[in-house]
């Protein structure tokens, strides 16, 4: 069994990042490969992307497959080939999702549709990849999952309240995890504020700037800024598990 030390190299180590051709996941993508881990690249479109991305890490096995969070036949098949081509999973990053601005007030402006397509990318999506890789985390008695939720979680302010209530349940039900699936795996939730990226569509210079003027650091978060916190989920805070690491600036406050 792990003794959970902290430790300054990931050789050896496999590390799945679901929507790892995204911002915040090619950023953790970059981080993990740095420090000798194998990353594989996950996402709906990822192939189409692989030999552009997978020249900017270091040199290795790295490679992407396609899976949706929303088909869990496909990252069932993804988990599948993962044990085929190396053989092991010691870290999973959920790292996809969607979201669609909509003003909290406006209640009839969150359809019923908007709501399941949002639940579905942002929750069911994530439980459904850390089902379909469980075994293969599991395995070694020392896995790790990171979960990338949101401020919105626990602010109740979000981009709308769909998503708000899908990080909520992430959050709770990533504690609940954590203590079924341990010591085998641990579940770490990172929880940024707003980050600097395409995520959420419509939000350009004006909002950034807005919002940073209103965050105690006085900046917006980058996609690395999250990549680092789960760097050290993996590395540095390996007693922890069951919590959230919150990488906002102080934008909660």
């Amino acid at each position: 069994m792990s003794s959970f030390q902290s430790v300054d190299e990931l050789n050896g180590k496999v590390a799945v990042i679901i929507g790892g051709n995204g911002a915040v996941g090619f950023a953790t993508a970059k981080r993990l490969a740095k420090l000798g881990a194998t990353c594989v690249l996950i996402g709906r479109h990822s192939l189409e992307k692989e030999v552009e991305q997978i020249k900017q890490l270091p040199p290795g096995k790295q490679f992407c497959l396609n899976a949706s969070i929303t088909d869990s036949a496909t990252l069932i098949a993804a988990a599948k080939e993962v044990e085929k081509r190396v053989g092991r999973c010691d870290i999973l990053v959920n790292s996809a999702g969607f979201t669609k601005p909509v003003p909290a007030a406006d209640l009839d402006a969150l359809t019923d549709d908007l709501i399941d397509e949002v639940l579905k990318a942002n929750f069911r999506g994530v439980f459904a990849s850390i089902r379909a890789f469980q075994q293969l985390l599991k395995a070694n008695g020392d896995g790790l999952v990171v979960n990338v939720s949101s401020i919105a979680g626990f602010t109740g302010v979000g981009s709308n309240l769909a998503y708000v209530a899908a990080k909520a349940s992430l959050d709770i039900v990533s504690e609940s995890l954590a203590k079924v699936l341990a010591p085998e795996i641990r579940v770490l939730c990172v929880s940024p504020g707003v980050v600097d990226s395409g995520f959420v569509p419509g939000r350009g210079a004006d909002f950034n700037d807005k919002t940073a003027a209103t965050t105690p650091l006085k900046r917006i978060g980058t996609p690395d800024d999250v990549a680092a916190a789960i760097e050290a989920c993996a590395t540095r805070l390996r007693f922890s598990t069951g919590t959230r690491i919150v990488v906002d600036g102080g934008r909660h406050l």
